[in-house]
């Protein structure tokens, strides 16, 4: 599988998390707990992949900074 693939993946994790933290924000509403269960092993699950996905989405950073450099106009 490419960078892509797993960069795509990380992405729709992150977003959902984001997601998932506004709510608890603005309405003390946690959508995974009340999907999954109150840290359910399957919660839990999900949790560490969105932490995950975070974790290697800070590459991200060098590779767009790569990007930038490599453009010719």
């Amino acid at each position: 599988m490419n960078s892509k693939f797993w960069d795509y993946c990380s992405l729709t994790l992150v977003i959902i998390g984001a997601v998932n933290w506004g709510l608890i924000g603005f309405f003390r509403f946690d959508l995974v707990n009340f999907l999954f269960g109150n840290l359910s092993w399957l919660s839990r699950v999900i949790y560490a992949l969105v932490g995950i996905a975070g974790l290697y989405l800070l590459s991200m950073y060098g590779r767009v900074g790569a990007f930038g450099n490599s453009r010719t106009d």
